[in-house]
């Protein structure tokens, strides 16, 4: 049964906007440095760094659809969140020296470095593209679904209000009034989500009284390779590919790296978000079956929302659950209307006017923000497009888009040679088939199309598709560089072009001795991620 929001919850979700804007907005800034509009002058602590990273991953989609993946299917929706947690530790140990040894601004600059200035644009473009539709109308579609179950709010409207109070700070403030609220709104939306799991298994009669409610499958990690959503032969395949551009490629989560003050600290952040990718398993994938457990006829992405919209909570615990929710959805859009306008600046504006004053880039950038937010509140009607199993449609997303940015990347960092004309055309080729099931599939789901041979290209699990798109792209690329052979360039080579001396044996090995406590950090949070998989399957 929907409880009315009481004026104490109310009075909490207004106290917490106008701390959100005062924390956004108290940020001093210099308007003449690129650096600190974007990067936060490269000063970012470890500490930061791993509440930002969270903050920035984690939310309202993650929030309503991994309760939602919970409710209906179990645990077995945790599965991406934990495999996270080994591409943290690839992106602290290995990958951030290498940005940091490239000395880049963006994610497609260095593709730029390594490879070539039209690869560098085609993927800056395409993560734009890419920001809008996974980052910003996914969130606000299910930021919507909670808004109306508590206040009685369309998505529209929900939409906007959120929309404009997050880009004010984010417009006026760069990167630096974002990392900051995103520190306050990552240990708010824990809390929050805390609060839900706690009170929701006092409700329910505790863990063993909730097991003995559900039926066992839901307690399963891995499923039948037939599963629909989540076949084990895509869990231990098909992910980790989405997972290493998502952790390792993605200007929106390696912008938080690319700020560190030193190696170190990118490092230590990355261990200190590994450890808080565990939680989501117990604070917002549990939700959902207790969800059930408590209304047995919810269904999917309601769970969430009626727990919240219920008794269960009481009052004054319900606003700060509330609070923590909103706040998952300002931290993840800051972070997309921020990433958004860097790329454009700094790929596009910045590559085509070397010449231009950081005054200037840093207004390009503030324009862009403008711009991104206008865009945004265009393509509102549109969210109704989304699958209503939220957190599956984002990763499905994900993958017909992630498979030849991994290839792309994987041959960037480690292959010794590389063909320009191979990977760039290798690499739209990819990206054509990736995008073409994502439009048949939307077009599918909306009951547009009806042709039996692509309904047919729909089925493929979306995760056994980025296996074959990924393992595509890599074979097009090695038969055409291999066609091109004359043209291949050696890496010590694309180095000295680009004033870059990159020695990867010595990044990867690294002075061990230095770094005892980080590496005993990183086994025990992979220790407790196998430990959990074994425990819980």
């Amino acid at each position: 049964m929907q409880t009315p929001i009481s004026l104490i919850d109310s009075l909490i979700i207004v106290f917490y906007l106008l701390a959100v804007l005062a924390i956004g907005l108290s940020v001093k800034y210099s308007d003449k440095s690129l650096l600190d509009y974007f990067l936060n002058g490269r000063k970012l602590g470890w500490f930061t760094i791993g509440i930002a990273l969270f903050a920035t991953n984690i939310s309202s989609e993650h929030v309503i659809g991994l309760a939602g993946g919970g409710a209906s299917r179990g645990l077995a929706i945790a599965q991406f969140e934990l495999i996270a947690i080994f591409f943290l530790i690839l992106l602290g140990w290995v990958i951030s020296p290498i940005y940091r040894k490239a000395n880049v601004l963006t994610t497609p600059e260095y593709i730029g470095q390594r490879i070539d200035s039209r690869t560098r644009k085609f993927y800056s473009a395409l993560s734009i593209f890419t920001y809008i539709i996974t980052k910003i109308l996914v969130t606000l579609f299910a930021g919507g679904i909670l808004l109306n179950k508590i206040f009685g709010l369309s998505t529209f409207t929900s939409s906007i209000a959120i929309i404009l109070l997050t880009g004010v700070y984010t417009l006026v403030s760069g990167v630096k009034g974002v990392v900051r609220t995103q520190v306050f709104q990552g240990i708010l939306l824990v809390i929050g989500a805390s609060l839900v799991t706690f009170f929701g298994l006092q409700q329910v009669g505790g863990v063993q009284s909730l097991i003995n409610k559900l039926p066992a499958d839901h307690f399963q990690m891995f499923k039948p390779i037939n599963d629909p959503a989540f076949p084990w032969t895509g869990i231990l395949f098909g992910a980790p590919i989405i997972a290493f551009w998502y952790w390792c490629a993605d200007h929106y989560i390696v912008h938080r790296i690319l700020s560190a003050k030193s190696v170190e600290s990118a490092r230590t952040g990355t261990i200190v978000t590994s450890f808080l990718k565990i939680l989501p398993l117990f604070i917002m994938v549990a939700p959902g079956l207790i969800a059930v457990a408590l209304y047995p006829d919810i269904k999917g992405d309601e769970a969430f929302p009626a727990l919240v919209s219920g008794d269960l909570l009481p009052v004054g615990i319900r606003g700060i659950v509330i609070c923590g929710f909103i706040a998952a959805m300002m931290s993840s859009l800051s972070a997309a209307f921020n990433s958004i306008a860097a790329l454009y600046t700094i790929d596009f504006f910045k590559a085509n006017h070397p010449d231009a004053s950081e005054r200037t880039l840093v207004l390009v950038g503030r324009m862009a923000t403008i711009f991104t937010i206008f865009i945004v509140l265009l393509l509102i009607p549109f969210i109704k497009l989304v699958n209503s199993s939220i957190y599956i449609f984002l990763q499905g997303t994900q993958a017909f888009i992630s498979a030849p940015i991994s290839a792309v990347f994987m041959f960037a960092f480690f292959s010794k040679s590389t063909n320009t004309k191979s990977i760039f055309v290798s690499f739209v080729i990819g990206e054509a088939l990736g995008i073409s099931r994502f439009i048949i599939e939307v077009l599918a789901n909306a009951g547009i199309l009806t042709n039996q041979i692509l309904l047919a290209y729909t089925k493929i699990n979306y995760l056994h598709f980025t296996i074959f798109l990924f393992i595509g792209t890599s074979l097009v690329m090695l038969v055409l560089r291999y066609l091109s052979r004359n043209e291949i360039v050696i890496q010590e080579e694309l180095n000295a072009a680009s004033g870059v001396k990159i020695n990867l044996k010595e990044i990867i090995i690294g002075k061990f001795s230095n770094n005892k406590m980080p590496m005993m950090l990183s086994f025990t949070v992979l220790l407790i991620t196998l430990g959990l998989w074994v425990i819980l399957n």
